[in-house]
């Protein structure tokens, strides 16, 4: 399929800035986190790092919302949750997780503009290990701005895409929802990155085990990728089908059962579009500056193009298979093909479906997802599908 894209783009200038500093590994231990602490005083927040060695760091603000990034090399996470505080003083909440490959990142909500006061490296002492000590003070938007660079550090670019495989099986992109520093939805100690990827590396192994197709994950591990990057991901291979997998919260706890998204300029119901615009705001999440790249300003400038037109109907076409397959193995919800503006469905010439596996925030449902046996059987419904799919467009290419 050919497509000629007109979206009109453009770019949210975020203030940033940025403080990095250099501490070499003298301990030689292995990179860990080992704990995060808060210390709120009237004016100022403070927040440590427990850590196993010294680490090379970077500490950077955004705003838009107010943000404090924290990026270390890849280390290893070792927090449990009485270790992990939900927020205090200037920060709301945090984050952490694998950004990149070789590059970790803790997130902080901050409430306000926020500047860091000081930022340095404890050494061990007889009660503590090394300690990473970084000091927040609340500042006006004008003195946020004056200090803010208006070039933010540029994230290292994606490796070019390989040339596609010239093959006759299609090729099928699994994209696990959430990742790395972005955990998705959290219900009693439940990740829905984890969910996602565990059904997503079964749906590869089962699809692959068939023999017909071509397999590609957007990421394989738990580690943050972008919505553009999985976009691109799709569209670089030249996917014949994009299937991006989901296990969110609402906050009616009794809903539970799946569903099956598609594009739409306009979303279907209320609960499509809060889902919807939970999901968008995976980049922001993670840290992500958006005055380094250009996003869609609205999917309404996509629909315009006719070959995304026919996109959408084979994606329609799809949900309308795996529905059927799905509801042989899991509940559905009622009005199970709903439609909203997912960035992640936005390729203009890949099919693409948002399938809701369930949501973690009704029990019973999270209990089933965690559990090997559900997840082969969910995927297994959706390889049903995905061989019906592709039996249907041979059988049109031959008419």
């Amino acid at each position: 399929m050919v497509s000629h894209l007109r979206s009109l783009l453009r770019l949210l200038a975020a203030p940033v800035l940025t403080l990095t500093l250099l501490v070499s590994d003298a301990a030689g231990a292995n990179p860990s986190v080992d704990g995060i602490r808060l210390g709120v005083q009237a004016n100022a927040t403070r927040v440590v790092l427990d850590l196993a060695g010294a680490l090379e760091y970077s500490i950077f603000t955004l705003a838009d919302p107010y943000r404090v990034v924290v990026d270390l090399p890849e280390v290893e996470w070792r927090l449990s949750g009485s270790s992990i505080p939900a927020g205090g003083g200037l920060v709301q909440r945090l984050r952490f997780g694998l950004f990149q490959p070789g590059k970790s990142r803790l997130v902080l909500d901050v409430d306000r503009p926020v500047v860091v006061t000081k930022a340095f490296m404890l050494q061990p002492t007889a009660d503590f290990g090394y300690r990473l000590v970084l000091d927040l003070a609340p500042v006006t938007v004008e003195e946020f701005q004056r200090q803010a660079r208006l070039a933010p550090p540029r994230p290292a670019p994606p490796p070019p895409a390989a040339p596609p495989v010239v093959s006759d099986k299609p090729l099928i992109v699994i994209d696990p929802g959430h990742g790395g520093v972005d955990p998705g939805a959290i219900t009693s100690g439940i990740h829905e990155k984890h969910i996602t990827l565990a059904v997503g590396l079964e749906l590869k192994r089962q699809l692959e085990a068939t023999g017909r197709y071509r397999v590609a994950l957007t990421r394989n591990r738990d580690i943050f990728v972008r919505l553009s990057r999985r976009v691109e991901i799709a569209r670089d291979l030249r996917a014949g089908l994009f299937i991006s997998m989901h296990a969110d919260a609402i906050a009616n706890r009794r809903v539970r059962g799946a569903t099956v998204y598609t594009l739409s300029e306009k979303a279907s119901d209320t609960v499509a579009a809060e889902l919807a615009a939970n999901h968008n705001k995976a980049d922001i999440i993670a840290g992500v500056d958006f005055s380094t790249e250009a996003y869609d300003d609205d999917v309404a400038t996509i629909l315009i193009d006719l070959a995304q037109r026919e996109t959408l109907n084979y994606s329609a076409e799809f949900a309308n298979l795996v529905i059927p397959e799905l509801g042989k193995e899991a509940r559905l919800l009622r009005k199970t093909h709903r439609f909203a503006g997912f960035r992640v469905l936005k390729a203009p010439d890949v099919p693409s479906v948002l399938i809701e596996m369930g949501y973690l925030s009704n029990l019973s449902e999270a209990k089933l997802l965690r559990k090997r046996t559900y997840q082969r059987k969910l995927a297994a419904a959706i390889v049903r599908a995905v061989k019906r799919y592709f039996e249907r467009q041979q059988e049109v290419s031959r008419q």
